[in-house]
């Protein structure tokens, strides 16, 4: 993400925000495919303040008070509350998969034409599998990147209230990264390298220094994103670990992005007009990063799948609109609680219009979400 001066804010184009012309240039987003370069570790230069803060009046911020309250009501432990003993057997539920959608799962015209109408019930297995095990990789990759920003957030965010609250976040996401990776390990059959867009925008988010960017990216963005992606996969799995999995995560999660809604509706009334543009393309960019990261081009590079077939599969396909949309529910109604949807003329607004999500923006926003401000923990609310 390029910081410019404010006599270019207004010259930005979609190249210069996301890389590409066309925001649904598929060739293009199947391009950025993440690296496996086989080292244990990724460093990101990370140049900001840490700041201490003398004023240790608790409740200074009330919301945030009770939010760091029902944090610590909250905490569960992802190694004893969940019943990992669950016999998974992934294969199988593939397998099941396939046989309930019938000999092509996609369609016989949208695989015209392409690699996929020489597929059977082998490969079409193989690839339920390995789109799982990209998923699950890329939850637990971002939720490390969660746990990062988090830790950051801590350091820098000058009010006491905050820091308190994020310090049980960073409790939340460790507990995150454990649980997925242990699913990954124990129930599954593979790991994948991180998504290419996923990390350029977490590099992003980590990289700048400014407390309130952080917040925006992982607290508004990447985690509403999350929030409704695990909501989708609970929705759709029939596996009843993952399933009690995802629910405990999406209760700390919907705290999170509350954490943030809360925390950036109070700077964001004082800043100016040039530094909320520049808060809304972030936001545009960071969207379209999170949604192509969806497209699942690690798995179509490791079965062989040309990038115009990829392309023209996820182009054609009816219901990828509608699935891509979905996970911008917690999103946009966010967004435009914290003003940022008709700021400067509206200018997310038609971004997210051109992106298709703009339906959402009167949907609750996080703040009013039943998990975030539930009390007690997963177990005792008995949720499922």
């Amino acid at each position: 993400m390029a910081i410019i001066n404010d006599d270019e804010r207004d010259m930005l184009s979609n190249r210069e925000l996301i890389g590409r012309d066309e925001i649904n240039d598929y060739e293009a987003i199947f391009d950025l495919v993440g690296v496996d370069d086989g080292s244990s570790s990724h460093s990101v230069p990370d140049k900001c303040d840490a700041v201490f803060t003398w004023d240790y009046n608790k409740g200074a911020r009330p919301k945030l008070d009770k939010l760091y309250e029902k944090a610590k009501r909250s905490q569960w432990n992802g190694a004893t509350d969940l019943p990992w003993e669950t016999v998974v057997d992934q294969e199988a539920m593939a397998v099941k998969a396939y046989r309930e959608a019938g000999q092509r799962p996609l369609g016989e015209a949208l695989i015209a034409g392409t690699q996929f109408e020489k597929w059977g019930e082998k490969e079409w297995v193989a690839f339920d599998m390995e789109y799982q095990n990209w998923t699950l990789s890329q939850f637990m990759h971002g939720e490390q990147g969660a746990l990062l920003c988090t830790a950051k957030i801590v350091e820098t965010v000058p009010w006491i209230d905050a820091k308190y609250y994020a310090a049980t976040q960073v409790m939340d996401e460790a507990r995150h990264v454990e649980v997925f990776s242990r699913y990954l390990d124990t129930k599954l059959s593979g790991h994948y390298q991180m998504n290419g867009h996923l990390g350029l925008l977490l590099d992003d988010i980590v990289a700048d220094s400014r407390w309130d960017m952080t917040y925006l990216g992982m607290q508004i963005m990447v985690e509403g994103l999350a929030l409704a992606a695990f909501g989708f996969m609970h929705s759709m799995s029939q596996e009843p670990l993952l399933r009690q999995l995802l629910r405990y995560v999406m209760a700390d999660e919907a705290r999170h992005v509350a954490f943030g809604v809360l925390s950036l509706q109070e700077i964001y009334t004082d800043m100016s007009a040039p530094e909320i543009r520049e808060r809304q393309e972030f936001a545009f960019e960071a969207a379209l990063r999170m949604r192509d990261r969806m497209q699942g081009q690690e798995v179509w590079e490791r079965l062989g799948i040309s990038k115009a077939d990829a392309a023209q599969v996820t182009l054609m396909d009816p219901d990828r609109p509608v699935f891509q949309a979905a996970l911008f529910s917690k999103i946009v109604p966010n967004c435009k609680k914290l003003g940022l949807l008709d700021a400067a003329d509206g200018w997310l607004r038609t971004k997210f219009t051109e992106m298709g999500v703009i339906a959402f923006e009167d949907y609750e926003d996080t703040t009013l979400d039943l998990d975030a401000n539930a009390e007690g923990t997963p177990m005792e609310r008995a949720i499922v």
